[in-house]
This record gives structure tokens, sequence and C-alpha cells, in this order.
């Protein structure tokens, strides 16, 4: 039976190299995957997938969706999948129920606010599976928070999308967040 995977986790947590590693193993079963990431996301290029880690692979669009033919894939795997808006998850949901494909969807749950995205609203709520992929703060305890940084600084103003990664963002505990702590 197919369901509908939503594995989350804060930023530096390995969600897309754990995306592309899962791809990687079915393909290695001589299986068929469809990787999407939503076309807002385009730090890595269009139509490829990166992680910090360094591993990467092609990738279509979430948007274009329609244009697979997807019961010929023994899954799809989303990435950045916070990104999706209400309309696209469930299309997510429609092609683990009528068409039997699994779905697995990585991204984050929420923004340097601590606010759902959308998509990850619609997937928490939705999805079959929830699982978390952990990280840590520096403190050494679980880093649920994703801290926009400035200069330096924590800042919890401004719009929830600006893409970025280390420079621009540093997964925090939810006490050093709050502080806006960022070492001890």
């Amino acid at each position: 039976m197919a369901k509908l995977y939503f594995r989350y986790g804060a930023m530096g947590s390995s969600k897309t190299a754990n995306a592309i590693m899962v791809r990687y193993n079915y393909l290695e079963r001589g299986q068929k995957v469809l990787m999407l990431k939503p076309k807002l996301d385009s730090r890595d290029g269009e139509t490829m997938v990166a992680s910090r880690c360094g591993l990467s692979c092609a990738c279509g669009y979430m948007e274009e969706i329609d244009a697979y033919p997807v019961e010929e894939y023994d899954c799809v795997i989303v990435d950045e999948a916070q990104f999706l808006t209400k309309a696209q998850v469930e299309k997510l949901v429609e092609i683990v129920d009528d068409r039997h494909v699994p779905v697995i969807a990585y991204g984050l749950r929420t923004d340097f606010q601590g606010n759902l995205f959308e998509g990850s609203k619609w997937l928490l709520a939705w999805a079959d599976t929830i699982e978390e992929v952990k990280t840590i703060c520096w403190c050494g305890k679980k880093a649920t928070c994703n801290a926009r940084i400035l200069d330096g600084k924590v800042i919890k103003d401004g719009a929830q999308v600006m893409l970025g990664g280390n420079e621009s963002y540093v997964s925090l505990c939810r006490k050093h967040w709050t502080e806006g702590r960022l070492k001890p």
C-alpha cells in the first residue's frame, strides 16, 4: 500500500542528503524514481537538488508534475516540500491514494519565526507517516528551530521565504532560538 511520508527537520539535518540517498537506493534496485522540487528553490540551479555535504542529482519541478507519467514510477520524492502549496500537497495525496505510488516529501516544518510553511502545514495534516530528521544545536540539545542570521545576530523580522544556506541560517534548540544565542 502506497503512503505519503513527510520527513521534516531543521536546517542542516541532512534532509536533502537523505532524499538523494533514498533515490539512490531505489535506483540501485532497478526501480524508477521521480525526484522533484518547487521552482521557488533555485539555490542549486535549475533542475538540480544538492545537499550541503556534496551529494546532488537532477530533478524536475513539482509545478510540472502533470507532465510526468507518475504511474510509471516506483516512488516520487519531493525536496524542499515546505514551499509547496495546498493544491500541490493535494496532488501528492492523489498520487498516493489513486495512483498507488508512494511519495516521500522532505522539508522544513517551520520558518525562522517559528511559523508553519503552507506545504508543511498540509503535509502534517495529511501525511500517513511523519518522521523527524534530527540535528543538534551548538549546545548539544536537539535543534528544532531555524534561526535567520544577519551580521552575526538572530533576526526575527522579514519575509517568510529567503533562500539561503549556512551563511543565512543556523539550527538552534528552542531555548537558544528564543534567546537569540548563536554560541555560548
